[in-house]
Formats: structure tokens, sequence, C-alpha cells
């Protein structure tokens, strides 16, 4: 059979790429429990098996665990409702300190323009009423995320429970599609892919767990109104790569202005966040993933906007796992290597314009030394 040339390839490839766009993002109230599902029932996966060893029966085996990540997640929620209660508790105490800096920006604003209070008194109601309507637009979404919400609760554990009790028939599934020839790399693949999804989203329990320790902790030393709060959202928020840590920033200074009358917490609560941070993504983060997969930043970026346009919140948290996947199938597939250098970070110090080892893939340089090396030793053995 001839080969297709390398450009009808390649345009197959984009089209495959557009398609799955496609799908994902008609069918993505199917398509995303599924995959959550997919992810958890892999990190429920050792438990399972540790059940199973000690003779537990296989309904057991498959239950309990499902049961303790609910109480886990139960109690997440559980601990972040009681600090909403007690920010619902001091409201009137926020409404005084909103009260306060709205003044004392209407002193600014009155000596620095012409704009007199009346005017911004206007202003200000104007734009209420817009907000007011533009909320009651957004109740329709609201309760469209709340029917999403119970889907993922009422089907996610069905799912997992699914995937743990016919996982050996996946699996078969799996290896029947290929060669047998090819069965020892899809194991290869199969093993770091149960690999990068436990080390992410068992690292990414750890990181909330010691996030909210650390900003709540340090904040609380410096007498910071509802720290313990900041921490939760900030963590919680932070699950979403880039995005969620920059609206966790925000969502901290104005729970801050909102509890104080001074401006002088802000800066310490913007202080002790980056401190975190900085932390989390330069120590702590790397040695508790730790993963062999490493996705550049400008891919990862791209690909959490586009999962969220496509596929929701849900897209945006799992889009990194996702991209990590794609890569270790990418490296070991001779087709679609190019998608998976495109993926990686190993950016060549120098340009391929200029030099001609940087415009092959490492395996074939690998090649044509051993190659080399090979012709020489052979030139050798000829001269003696």
């Amino acid at each position: 059979m001839k080969e297709l040339p390398l450009t009808v390839k390649r345009s197959i490839e984009l089209l495959g790429i557009c398609l799955l766009g496609a799908i994902l993002a008609i069918g993505q109230n199917i398509i995303m429990p599924v995959l959550l599902a997919f992810f958890l029932s892999i990190v429920l996966l050792p438990v399972y098996r540790f059940l199973r060893a000690k003779k537990f029966p296989e309904i057991v085996s498959i239950i309990l665990p499902i049961l303790l990540g609910a109480v886990f997640i139960s109690a997440v929620i559980w601990f972040f409702s009681i600090q909403i209660n007690n920010l619902a508790a001091d409201s009137p105490q926020i409404q005084k300190n909103i009260s306060s800096h709205l003044n004392t920006l209407s002193k600014w604003i009155s000596k620095k323009t012409d704009i007199s209070t009346q005017e911004q008194l206007q202003f200000i109601s104007d734009q209420s009423n817009k907000l007011l309507n533009y909320a009651g637009d957004l109740a329709g979404g609201a309760a469209n995320s709340l029917t999403s919400a119970l889907i993922y609760i009422g089907l996610v554990p069905i799912y997992i429970y699914l995937f743990l009790t016919y996982k050996n028939l996946l699996l078969r599934f799996v290896f029947v599609w290929f060669e047998e020839s090819e069965h020892k790399n899809v194991r290869e693949v199969m093993k770091e892919t149960e690999g990068i999804i436990k080390g992410y989203l068992i690292g990414l329990a750890i990181q909330i767990t010691y996030i909210i320790i650390l900003l709540g902790g340090i904040l609380l030393l410096f007498d910071i109104p509802h720290a313990l709060l900041i921490g939760v959202i900030f963590a919680l928020l932070n699950l979403i790569p880039y995005v969620g840590a920059l609206i966790g920033n925000i969502l901290g200074a104005l729970l801050t202005l909102t509890s104080s009358q001074e401006i002088l917490p802000i800066f310490i609560v913007l202080g002790v966040i980056a401190f975190v941070q900085f932390l989390d993504n330069n120590i702590l983060m790397p040695r508790i993933v730790g993963s062999k997969v490493k996705i550049n930043a400008f891919v990862a970026i791209i690909g959490v906007f586009v999962s969220g346009s496509l596929a929701g919140l849900t897209g945006m948290f799992l889009a990194l796992p996702i991209i990590a996947i794609l890569k270790v199938i990418f490296d070991r597939s001779e087709m679609f290597k190019p998608w998976g250098i495109l993926l990686g970070d190993d950016n060549p110090v120098k340009s391929p314009f200029s030099f001609a080892k940087f415009r092959i893939g490492k395996k074939k340089l690998h090649d044509q030394t051993e190659n080399t090396k090979s012709a020489f030793s052979q030139s050798d053995k000829d001269l003696f």
C-alpha cells in the first residue's frame, strides 16, 4: 500500500484534533464525568489492590475506597461551609467597612476631579441596577451549574465503581486493539499514565492541605480577619493551573478589604500569598509531584484555557494531566512524535536554522551517532 504524503498525514492529524475538540464541546456533560471518574479510579486503585491482597470481597474492596473519597470531599465542604458561616455572621461589620472605604474613595475622587458626591452616588446606583439585572440573568446559569454538580455527585461514584469492576475487561480491550509486537510499549504507556495520574491528583490533595495550613496559619499570626477562609479559597482556586492563583489573589484582597478599614492588611495578605506561592511553585510541589513528564508553560497555559472553553471548570482542572498523558503516548509513537516534541520543554539551546542536529529527535540523533561509530570501527578493522 502506497504511503500517504507527509502533508496529507499532518492535515489528517489537524482535522482529528478539530474533531476531538468538537466532540468534547458537544458532549462535555457526558465525557467530563467519565474522565474525572477514570482519574479518581486510578487514584483509588492502590487501596483496592491492598484490600484484595488482604482477601476482602471484591465489592467491599471497590465500595470502601469510594466511601473514603466521599468522606474526604465531605470534610473539605464542611470546613468551607463553617468559614462561610463565620463570614456571614460578620456581615454588619463588613457593610460598615465597605461604607468607610466608599466614603474615602468618594472624597479622593472629588478632590482629584470635578465629579461631585451626588454624581458619584448616581453612577453607583446606575451600576448597581445593571449588576442586579446581570445577576438575574445569571440565575438560570447558576441553576444549570447546580444541576451539573448534582449530576457529577450522582454519576462519578457510579462510574468509579464500574471502572474498578471492569478494569480487566478494559485492559484487554486496549491490548487487543494493538498488534502483539506493540504490547510491551502499550504496557509501559499504561504504567506511566497510572503514575502520572496518581502523582498529580495525590499531589494536589497534599497541596491543598499545606497551602491552607501555611497561608491560613501565617495570616492568623498577623491577625488578619477570616484568615482560614482566605487560605481555603486560595487553595481550592489554585487547583486551576495559572488562572486560579490570579483569581485567588484578587478574592483574598477583596475579602480583606471588606473585613478591615485599613489598607495595610491588604498588602500583608498579598505578600503572604506571594511567599506561599513561591514555596509551592519552587520547593514543595516539585518535590511532591516529581513528574518525569515535563510540559512547557506555553502549551500548559493554552491547554488550560482551551480545555476551560470546551469543557468548563472540570476541563481546566484536568487539562495538565491529560496533556501529560498525551505526551507519553506521542513520545512512543513514530507517527505523533512531533506533537510530543511540541508539548515537552526540551527547548534547543541554539536555533535549528543554524544547527542541523536540533532539527531531529534525540533517538534519531543517537541512532545516527551509533551508525557513525560503527562505520569508523569497521574502517579500523579494514585497516588492520
